[in-house]
């Protein structure tokens, strides 16, 4: 039986190995890999393919609607009349928001777009008898792994 389970590279990873090793597991049924964690950054712009749930246009359509009313309404008394003031009243709250989203997603949420929360780092593997499955479930459990899985 194999019994696999997540890790950050703490003190934690190494307390569990040793109290395997005093429990009886041998070092040549306990494998540690340690993996590589994505190091370029998250894309902002959607693709057919990939999408982050974040909309860059949300406050454009807010801001164009608002900005299309007002011009409507203003351009009864301009030259071109209200239904041009109104297009260029959408386009402009459009650009307009989409600007404001993209420097918020840029500058002030650039943090977020980092991967938050606890990072697996290390896979850990444990050869042993089925007898045994349940005392290293619990070490590993007891030393903050992150997931275990068992496999027959």
């Amino acid at each position: 039986m194999q019994l696999f389970s997540t890790f950050e590279t703490t003190e934690f990873l190494e307390m569990a190995i040793s109290t395997l090793e005093k429990k009886g597991i041998k070092k040549e049924s306990i494998f540690a890999v340690p993996l590589d964690n994505r190091k370029e950054d998250r894309k902002i712009f959607d693709t057919l393919h990939r999408s982050d749930g974040t909309s860059l246009i949300d406050i454009g359509i807010g801001l164009a609607t608002a900005f299309s009313v007002i011009g409507a309404s203003i351009g009864f008394k301009l030259a071109w009349g209200p239904i041009y003031w109104g297009l260029i009243g959408a386009f402009v709250g459009l650009v307009l928001g989409f600007a404001i989203r993209l420097v918020m997603e840029l500058v002030v949420k650039k943090n977020k777009r980092v991967l938050k929360g606890k990072h697996s780092e290390v896979i850990l593997i444990v050869d042993c008898e089925e007898s045994q499955a349940e005392l290293i479930e619990n070490i590993l459990w007891s030393h903050f792994a992150i997931g275990v899985a068992k496999v027959k």
